[in-house]
């Protein structure tokens, strides 16, 4: 079926009763704010559409896949003393996901993939838990970390940031308020050494880490970075839904 449609939640009922995927992607995104001048549905905006061009250009090639609905809740115990942010603990997104994989098994969907755009997410341990109950293929995929930022921004961070900023004028510009209105990002890091390294962990206490929500400072983004980026990350995405669509189970380790 060369026509079949390859973003659920736009298809109708006729267009999908024939239809067979080898492939499902999940966006998962947030609701959290993102500097003073970029919208709560920040992740789920730049997630939704990332994943929405991947599966295009990977159904372009022969892919198998289908864009599932963006789940827009994501992981935010340390931003809970921020007005209207919306915390999903890890537990409810564990339920929430076998759900998902319950009934996509029922469909004969073999490979799953969650699209991840917030960085509090963390699926790899529900994986390794749901993996132990199916035979469907879960994977995970940050995709702001599919290709090295410093080849498209100048200035480093990781919440409402150059990048993300960027991103959001070329995908919605109408939701983002000029530069002078944002904050400039600065992050108070923590004091021991072993957490500043990265080898050590703790959530951070986001009303103490930063004062206007953003980690990173945005005034260099432009659209023109942001369309740039689009494209490069959509395309490393799209090749790996079609690498995963295409190959079987048993051919995904190198033989002897």
């Amino acid at each position: 079926m060369a026509d079949r449609p390859s973003v659920l939640a736009d298809a109708p009922y006729r267009d999908i009763r024939g239809a067979h995927y080898a492939l499902a992607v999940l966006p998962w995104g947030a609701t959290e704010p993102h500097n003073l001048h970029l919208p709560y549905g920040t992740d789920i905006i730049e997630t939704d559409r990332i994943g929405r061009e991947a599966v295009r250009l990977a159904a372009g090639r022969g892919a198998d896949v289908v864009l599932l609905p963006p789940i827009p809740f994501g992981v935010n115990t340390g931003q809970l003393n921020i007005p209207l942010t919306i915390n999903m603990n890890p537990s409810t997104q564990l339920a929430v996901l076998r759900d998902v994989v319950t009934s996509l098994e029922r469909h004969r969907v073999p490979r799953l993939v969650i699209l991840n755009g917030h960085g509090g997410n963390d699926f790899r341990q529900m994986i390794r838990e749901l993996s132990l109950g199916t035979t469907m293929l879960l994977a995970a995929v940050n995709w702001y970390r599919s290709i090295p930022l410093r080849d498209y921004f100048d200035v480093p961070g990781d919440h409402a940031d150059e990048m993300e900023t960027s991103l959001m004028m070329f995908l919605a510009p109408e939701l983002v308020l000029p530069l002078s209105e944002a904050g400039e990002g600065k992050e108070r890091r923590l004091n021991i050494t072993a957490f500043r390294e990265g080898w050590a962990w703790t959530p951070r206490d986001w009303t103490r880490v930063t004062s206007d929500t953003g980690t990173g400072n945005p005034r260099a983004a432009t659209p023109e970075k942001g369309a740039r980026y689009f494209a490069a990350v959509t395309s490393k995405v799209a090749d790996f839904f079609v690498d995963l669509a295409k190959t079987e189970q048993a051919d995904l380790y190198e033989k002897e």
